[in-house]
């Protein structure tokens, strides 16, 4: 017996016919632009016109090209949970191979030649109205979930505390399109607000009499050798698992074969900005901070002059911070505080209302543009662009001790922005669940991560979440 998912195809067709029109959209706004626009007075065309029918018939192959490098990169996927950043991140990767194919298929083309010119108008078109469209839809199903349709019930198995964390998510963000009707195992005060469905052992009814479309299992010690006994119980259900992994399993994620002068070893832990990737970061970091720097110095100036005008004290903040293998360095901020703020606590995090900063400290916190002078510490060669977030050697020392692998942070400079931070872990919030952030960030970084990491920021920096 099957669990009726209703409306999940709904957003997937939407984007397949609204991706369809828009890639013929562009490719025939390009050849417009190109050939028959103002723009032909700026750039003048040489070659002679070719036909229209030509660029439409390239059209439809075009279009059935990159429909499918669309689907490669999980575009129609179903329930995808992006925000717009996310989606403007793949359509950037997918519309700039669709590019390449595109431009290499030209090549066999003999009756004219195809301008370079529309291609270039074809690949700039086609992303800023993908994503626009694209951004609409994200927003359409957003509001479908929050409405109640197309919502996946969804059922906990087991008692570790790391389902707090998933009941969290879950209701924090309703455009997930998921809702959690109740705890399936031995009936535990742990989950005090939710309502207790039954035993493991009653899962096929609890399944088909509350329409049960998603099980979350974060199985214990003693519960992982019934875990094969749960899967054998829900056989022939069309109900989707999802099994939350513990440490173990995450280091068996890592595992490599290395060959040690023949001897085979098992790596269960790689150096990943090593050699030309360590190079390459490093190229990126000072080229960006520096850009960054000059855009920015008059915004620089401004800052500086209203934080003299609104309190006294010097216009930058500076403190020691632990960055990369544990070695300290100074940090640069721009002030948000009183000079004496912490005379009286000693080391205390910020708080929200915190009345030890002043009124234009408030501004800066909220925007992060007190962060701003850390490109200088970029720049010197302290942090790198994209990290995990450094902090001071006394919460460095107390949270070493409480959080496991805290220390794995330090494996790379830290950053002005981060894995965490774009997820919406700054501020006050679980010094925990940021650990595991930045850690995943150290094990699967790429220069294409940090890209997509820089994207994201400017949304989180706008919304402000966690900022004081």
């Amino acid at each position: 017996m099957s669990v009726k998912r209703e409306g999940e195809l709904f957003i997937p067709f939407l984007s397949l016919v609204t991706d369809i029109l828009v890639v013929e959209f562009s490719m025939l706004f390009a050849y417009w632009l190109r050939f028959y626009s103002p723009l032909g007075a700026w750039i003048p065309v040489t070659k002679g016109f070719p036909p229209f029918q030509a660029y439409l018939e390239a059209s439809v192959l075009v279009m059935i090209v990159w429909i499918i490098i669309f689907q490669h990169f999980g575009l129609y996927q179903l329930r995808r949970n992006v925000t717009p950043v996310d989606e403007f991140y793949q359509i950037i990767k997918a519309v700039s191979l669709g590019m390449l194919i595109m431009m290499s298929l030209s090549f066999f083309y003999r009756d004219f030649s195809f301008s370079r010119l529309v291609f270039l108008y074809i690949w700039i078109i086609s992303i800023l109205v993908l994503t626009f469209s694209r951004t609409i839809l994200i927003s359409i199903e957003h509001r479908r979930h929050r409405n109640g349709k197309g919502v996946l019930k969804v059922a906990l198995v087991g008692q570790s505390q790391k389902l707090h964390a998933v009941i969290e998510n879950i209701n924090k963000f309703p455009g997930l399109g998921l809702k959690i009707c109740g705890h399936i195992g031995e009936k535990n005060e742990a989950f005090p607000q939710m309502a207790h469905l039954g035993q493991t052992s009653e899962l096929p009814e609890i399944i088909r009499n509350k329409g049960i479309h998603t099980l979350i299992i974060a199985p214990e010690e003693q519960m992982r050798e019934n875990l094969w006994s749960i899967l054998k119980l829900c056989e022939g259900l069309n109900v989707e698992f999802l099994l939350l992994p513990d440490l173990m399993e995450i280091f068996t994620n890592q595992l490599q074969i290395y060959q040690l002068g023949g001897i085979p070893t098992l790596r269960i832990r790689d150096v990943r900005m090593k050699g030309w990737q360590g190079v390459l970061k490093r190229i990126f970091d000072v080229v960006f901070s520096l850009m960054t720097l000059i855009i920015l110095s008059p915004v620089f100036l401004v800052i500086g002059f209203i934080i003299k005008l609104d309190s006294k004290g010097r216009i930058f903040y500076r403190q020691d911070r632990v960055g990369f293998d544990g070695k300290e360095f100074m940090i640069y901020k721009f002030r948000t505080m009183r000079e004496d703020a912490e005379a009286q606590t000693g080391p205390v995090w910020a708080s929200e209302d915190d009345p030890r900063r002043t009124r234009v400290g408030k501004f800066l916190r909220r925007t992060s543009l007190d962060e701003l002078p850390q490109f200088f510490n970029v720049l010197k060669g302290d942090m790198s662009v994209v990290g995990p977030r450094p902090e001071r050697k006394f919460f460095v020392e107390k949270f070493k001790t409480q959080i496991p692998r805290y220390l794995e942070r330090h494996r790379v400079k830290s950053g002005l922005t981060g894995w965490a931070q774009i997820n919406g872990l700054r501020g006050n919030s679980s010094i925990e669940e940021r650990t595991q952030y930045d850690i995943y960030y150290i094990e699967n970084w790429s220069l294409a991560f940090d890209f997509k990491i820089i994207l994201k920021t400017t949304w989180a920096v706008i919304v402000g979440e966690n900022s004081y």
